[in-house]
């Protein structure tokens, strides 16, 4: 195992298949290990370049190679995949990510850290609560709709549900009456749930240098800052601003051929949730300039 340059590592649940490569790309190792003896064998294994793709428990796994004194190189799915050579399977995927890896021009994405992990499970929570809390609005307007009444679509008119239906209803059934009481102490529910979230984000905005500085920027509030944590693993990743836009998906997507430069609108690539806040952040900016942190931090 001393003449392995790089190490494809293909990620499972259980399993995970490993290809090593030497110096000159040729395949001398492969492997299937559980999780325990692949940190095992990591340990003991002699310090070399670990390439894997950056998926679901990538950044973990790549801090603990990292602990082992390992070079660790994340790189994204979309970049892998033209290397896979024939039909796919593990070991093909792991070969795919140790070749990939030997390219000069590969792009990597930065190990995460724990905090910034943490963020984004306090992130993907909340917005689990948020469409939940948009479902169940939509269940109570659509059975309201079935005995011919329509319900304004509106957050101020569903905390006032019941003093609504007392004005403009129909008659309601008892049994109806406890249903919709039920799903409207679960909307209520919600909204406390999502609060406490958001509560949580801005402690660790509040905490934290780099985002009380990102703050300062018009339209950036505590979600988008706190996401820019998370996401964000190093500003070093990026050579300037633009690049950055590019990240996000915020510059034209270009189809040129001919010698003739065709630019469309945004390409929608990258990050979405990232460019979706940084968007929303600039339509505060451009109602509202003066109140945009506000509007948006909450």
């Amino acid at each position: 195992m001393s003449t392995i340059k790089i190490l494809g590592i293909d990620i499972g649940k259980f399993t995970f298949h490993l290809v090593g490569h030497d110096l000159s790309g040729r395949e001398v190792y492969r492997k299937k290990f559980s999780r325990p003896k692949l940190i095992q064998v990591l340990s003991t294994l002699e310090m070399t370049t670990i390439a894997m793709e950056a998926c679901s428990g990538s950044h973990w796994l790549a801090r603990k190679c990292q602990e082992f004194g390992h070079k660790v190189k994340l790189i994204p799915p979309q970049y892998v995949k033209p290397y896979v050579k024939t039909n796919k399977n593990d070991f093909i995927d792991a070969d795919a990510i140790a070749e990939a890896a030997a390219r000069p021009t590969m792009r990597f994405v930065s190990v995460k850290t724990e905090p910034s992990q943490v963020i984004s499970v306090i992130q993907r929570i909340r917005s689990s609560y948020v469409k939940d809390r948009t479902a169940c609005m939509s269940r109570i307007g659509a059975t309201l709709l079935e005995f011919g009444m329509s319900f304004p679509k509106s957050h101020a008119k569903m905390k006032v549900l019941f003093q609504w239906l007392a004005e403009h209803g129909e008659p309601i059934p008892p049994m109806l009456l406890l249903e919709l009481r039920d799903h409207h102490d679960y909307y209520l529910k919600l909204n406390q749930l999502i609060l406490v979230q958001e509560k949580k984000l801005k402690e660790i905005v509040d905490h934290d240098e780099r985002a009380q500085l990102l703050q300062t920027i018009p339209g950036v509030g505590t979600l988008t800052a706190s996401r820019c944590l998370s996401d964000i693993s190093s500003a070093t990743d990026f050579k300037n601003g633009r690049n950055f836009a590019a990240w996000l998906g915020l510059v034209p997507r270009q189809y040129s051929t001919g010698g003739k430069p065709t630019l469309l609108g945004i390409s929608k690539r990258g990050n979405k949730g990232l460019r979706e806040l940084f968007i929303h952040g600039a339509r505060a900016v451009l109602v509202r300039p003066e109140k945009a942190v506000a509007v948006f931090g909450n």
